[in-house]
């Protein structure tokens, strides 16, 4: 163990809970978040809706056989980005040492900022007030030696909870822990290791490294390190993150299509928005990636390599095309993606032909525009026909600066 504190905030229900201060007329009710009325899954919902059972991830039809009185929300991304990155500035405030998780939770390294506020409880209770009185949500704090614990300790009191973990509990607090509470241990993992015999955190922290080894590869060492409760990992604040290795989108389609002209349009959108948020951090990649799932949640992915980093709107969606004209589709189609990927940072591509230069110059006229006035307010004709129609969920990578910061709609 060391002497590190680590602080996890976790919102709770955070998109429903939102979506329910800025409505007084939701609160006390059973909401659920989606990301468009009739084709997605349920994102959040509040404590209300779990009581009936509704659950993230959860189809609508199945949803509503819980909770018969559920009221859907159609998400509002644009809000939640701009409360989530509100909460994180006020972590700022108490370190500079905080890594953005996702939307809606965050790790603060706590270690240097005793002196100033005396103790990570009262700190966690600032957070919690100051969070609570501007925008009248709750969250859960875990505090721990380091962010494998902090998260499991947030994990323990919701909503609106502080668990703070020692150095001297954590044998006591993981002997008798199923293993698929452990962050990082996944359905398929946890299921392996119950074949093992390996039920409890306690168990996996004595279990002979070597089995494990070979078994899971140089991953089994790591797994009896996380039975034992220990994590070196750093939190990582944004400007010390790693270069992003990939710009993509996805959308669920508001009905299935089946037909190479439907899919297209829906491409061509798909295309302008990776392209457009590429261009905008001066990136260039080479992978193209299409990802499509049938109306029966089959998912799966091709990609091609180009032969030159692009990053125009006109050359991904060539490639996207040509990798959809080679596949044999058997179903309608629910979601698509496109993903560019092999990137090159701040790398101006010299164009030689005067053809391509002209279309380079449009194209950053284009994004001039659109960068002023909003998405898509300049726009191919042929976007006219789909502009809206897809459900955009926001990745779990999103961050509030930078390439992640996907404008949403």
């Amino acid at each position: 163990m060391n002497s590190r504190l680590i602080m996890h905030v976790d919102m709770n229900a955070f998109f429903a809970s939102v979506e329910q201060q800025s409505n007084p007329a939701l609160r006390g009710r059973p909401v659920a978040v989606v990301g468009s009325q009739q084709r997605t899954i349920i994102l959040t919902a509040s404590y209300e809706a779990r009581d009936y059972g509704v659950k993230t991830g959860m189809r609508l039809d199945e949803a509503r056989r819980q909770c018969p009185a559920l009221r859907l929300i159609p998400a509002n991304n644009r809000l939640y980005t701009h409360v989530s990155a509100q909460i994180i500035r006020i972590f700022h405030d108490y370190t500079p040492l905080v890594e953005v998780f996702s939307i809606d939770e965050g790790f603060l390294d706590l270690s240097g900022s005793l002196q100033l506020y005396g103790s990570v409880r009262r700190i966690a209770y600032l957070i919690k007030s100051r969070i609570k009185a501007r925008f009248g949500l709750t969250c859960s704090v875990g505090i721990a030696p380091n962010k494998l614990l902090a998260k499991l300790a947030s994990e323990m009191k919701k909503p609106d909870g502080l668990t703070i973990i020692t150095e001297d509990q954590v044998a006591e607090v993981l002997e008798d822990l199923p293993i698929g509470a452990i962050c990082g241990i996944g359905r398929k993992t946890a299921y392996k290791l119950n074949r093992l015999g390996i039920q409890t955190c306690g168990q996996l922290g004595r279990f002979p490294v070597r089995i494990l080894k070979s078994r899971f590869g140089v991953v089994g060492e790591r797994l009896v390190m996380m039975g034992q409760g220990i994590d070196s990992s750093p939190v990582v604040p944004q400007d010390q993150e790693p270069a992003v290795k990939t710009v993509g989108h996805s959308m669920t389609l508001k009905r299935d299509v089946q037909t190479r002209e439907e899919i297209g349009r829906f491409l061509l959108q798909l295309s302008e928005m990776v392209g457009r948020r590429a261009r905008r951090y001066g990136v260039s990649g080479r992978t193209v990636t299409l990802t499509v799932r049938y109306a029966d949640f089959t998912t799966f992915s091709r990609q091609q390599i180009q032969q030159n980093d692009i990053c125009l709107t006109e050359q991904i969606y060539r490639s996207v095309l040509k990798i959809l004209d080679n596949l044999l589709l058997t179903q309608p189609v629910r979601l698509l993606g496109v993903r560019l990927s092999s990137l090159q940072h701040h790398q101006r591509q010299l164009l030689l032909l005067p053809e391509d230069r002209k279309r380079q110059q449009l194209t950053r006229a284009l994004d001039q525009v659109n960068d002023r006035y909003g998405e898509f307010t300049l726009m191919s004709a042929d976007l006219l026909q789909v502009k809206g129609k897809g459900s955009h969920v926001i990745s779990p990578a999103w961050r509030p600066e930078g390439i992640r910061n996907v404008g949403v709609q």
